[in-house]
């Protein structure tokens, strides 16, 4: 798969998208990065570490979360495209553009961005399948629902995610272009959740590459009784795990732990084979 300038080896691989959110409320780290200086030292950090896409966010969603504040388009547009082209600027790495709205998303790519990962697998916007067909950069595309009334999850996931890729096919955006993700922490119960990372491997029935994001979300907190700041071991649980089910790429905040994970995976599942 091919994301920017750089080929990914998605059958035999997992790669690390770090996380940076530029907004003053992300659930885990808002604040930290959004001022231009902390956001590309924090990049470059993360790409010392192993990250080999960057994942620029500019409102948060805060998964199992309510009460987050949506922001114009125009505020979200403001706060991200600087940062990418920054990003662009001073680093050669993918970069991809955290968003649901085809007006950000549209300026995003005109700034740099190589990717877009939209929470609602296209679904919120009608428009974004476009956007993204006629930029021909690559998507991730992640479940997401507006209710939680599934009759057997792990079918009506797949059968969700086959509709968002039927929305993709008819915008006309490539078959090696589209990665997904199983979307934990959205529209999913606690025990959904678990499923969703336990069953992972089954989105390969698709035919695409798989993203797993759980970094530091309420299920590992729920599991653990941890705070947010304590869920780096939870994580690296789901990192691990995601590697042994064939996932090609894992969204992460702390990289430098996960690309440790993921080495030490690969290692002991290479020596087995």
């Amino acid at each position: 798969m091919k994301i920017g300038n750089r080929e990914f080896d998605v059958n035999n691989d997992t790669y690390v998208m770090g996380i940076l959110n530029v907004t003053p409320d992300s659930f885990s780290d808002g604040g930290k990065f959004n001022n231009l200086e902390a956001a590309l030292a924090h990049t470059e950090e993360m790409i010392k570490e192993g990250a080999t896409i960057i994942d620029v966010g500019g409102e948060s969603t805060r998964p199992g979360y309510t009460g987050y504040t949506l922001i114009s388009d125009e505020e979200e547009i403001g706060r991200v495209v600087p940062v990418i082209r920054a990003i662009k600027e001073k680093f050669d790495i993918p970069v991809s553009i955290d968003t649901y709205k085809s007006k950000v998303a549209k300026a995003a790519i005109a700034a740099g961005a190589d990717l877009v990962n939209d929470i609602w697998g296209l679904k919120y916007d009608k428009n974004m399948a476009k956007v993204i067909a006629d930029a021909g950069v690559a998507c991730c595309l992640m479940h997401n629902r507006d209710n939680m009334e599934y009759t057997s999850f792990m079918d009506d996931m797949l059968a969700d995610l086959r509709e968002t890729i039927q929305l993709a096919k008819e915008a006309g955006i490539a078959d090696d272009k589209i990665m997904l993700d199983p979307g934990v922490g959205f529209a999913k119960s606690y025990e959904n959740n678990l499923e969703a990372i336990q069953k992972v491997g089954r989105l390969h029935e698709l035919g695409y590459p798989v993203l797993l994001g759980t970094s530091r979300k309420s299920v590992i907190g729920l599991t653990l009784d941890t705070t947010k700041d304590e869920r780096v071991e939870g994580t690296l649980v789901t990192t691990v795990f995601g590697v042994q089910q064939g996932c090609a790429f894992v969204r992460v905040h702390d990289v430098k732990e996960n690309m440790r994970a993921i080495r030490m995976t690969q290692a002991i599942c290479r020596k087995q084979s």
